[in-house]
């Protein structure tokens, strides 16, 4: 599968955050940050800097989801992408 234009396709990843006192954040805390945490699963025909399997930063309220095979993939702009590790 292959995203057209400046559409990449992702898998959001949900981990477990850690304040430096130690203490575990819970879901609802971590949904109030601004960015989250994604692996790319594919980019779209137009995307330069970002490639399939990269783990990128995005904004929390970009994109929308979708169902494709029975597997959850949400698929968001590429001007939506802050940082990639």
């Amino acid at each position: 599968m292959k995203p057209i234009g400046k559409y990449i396709l992702i898998t959001p990843i949900n981990e477990e955050m850690e304040t430096e006192s130690g203490l575990l954040l819970t879901t609802e805390d971590t949904a109030e940050f601004r960015y989250r945490k994604a692996t790319v699963v594919a980019a779209g025909t137009e995307v330069e800097a970002i490639k399939g399997g990269d783990t990128i930063f995005y904004d929390n309220h970009a994109g929308h989801k979708m169902m494709i095979k029975d597997i959850q993939y949400s698929v968001i702009r590429e001007n939506d992408v802050v940082v990639v590790e």
